[in-house]
């Protein structure tokens, strides 16, 4: 993570696919703990149904991410990234306030348009346009439930929202300017981390002031 102070400071965070050996949520507790003994900040789960050859376990990452803020004090944590147009907006604002509260404030909710191949199968929108319509109307609906939906997530006016882009994609940056990072895939290099941060910085009236720039390494 990259966060936008005048002089960036990086904080470091795993990012696992809960697949095969990781599917054993135990596993990811284990790991979890042990991540944030060693110093590291923050914690993301894969959100997947299904994934390609030659993966065969997948865990939810949703109960394993609530076991790992009972059993962490200090790490950061949430799905990078969770496909809106597949999930029940009010459910997800459930299980989002929920985790928050467990996690005492820190929590991220990572979000995309998701994968066509995982989602026609079952039956799911596949069109990227209509499925970036769904995500942008899911995430006003899903403010609107936190602030009305009891308990309230501990973080205010909301819980911060990173939304996905795959590079190299501009159209989703319009959708980024708004929210509170970004966490590019597929990035050739960090060049191309430093030209989105610039892009983004010209969006928004504070610059990169306050937001997370995500890097893959």
């Amino acid at each position: 993570m990259l966060n936008g102070d005048a002089v960036p400071q990086p904080r470091r965070a795993l990012f696992l696919a809960p697949f095969n050996d990781l599917a054993d949520p135990q596993v990811l507790v284990d790991l979890a703990v042990a991540a944030e003994e060693h110093g590291w900040e923050g914690f993301f789960l894969w959100d997947h149904i299904v994934y390609r050859h030659p993966v065969r376990a997948v865990a939810d990452p949703w109960v394993a991410l609530g076991a790992i803020a009972a059993r962490t004090r200090r790490l950061v944590l949430g799905p990078l990234v969770t496909p809106l147009p597949r999930r029940r907006i009010q459910k997800l604002a459930r299980e989002t306030a929920s985790l928050d509260v467990l996690c005492g404030g820190r929590s991220v909710l990572g979000v995309g348009i998701g994968n066509s191949d995982e989602l026609e199968q079952f039956g799911e929108v596949t069109d990227p346009r209509e499925r970036a319509r769904m995500l942008d109307d899911g995430l006003a609906q899903l403010i609107s439930y936190w602030r009305a939906f009891e308990p309230r997530p501990v973080q205010q006016p909301r819980i911060p929202v990173w939304t996905a882009l795959r590079w190299p994609n501009r159209r989703p940056l319009r959708r980024a300017v708004r929210w509170d990072g970004l966490f590019p895939v597929e990035m050739p290099g960090p060049e191309a981390l430093v030209q989105l941060g610039s892009e983004i910085a010209l969006g928004r009236e504070r610059g990169l002031d306050g937001y997370d720039l995500v890097a893959e390494i």
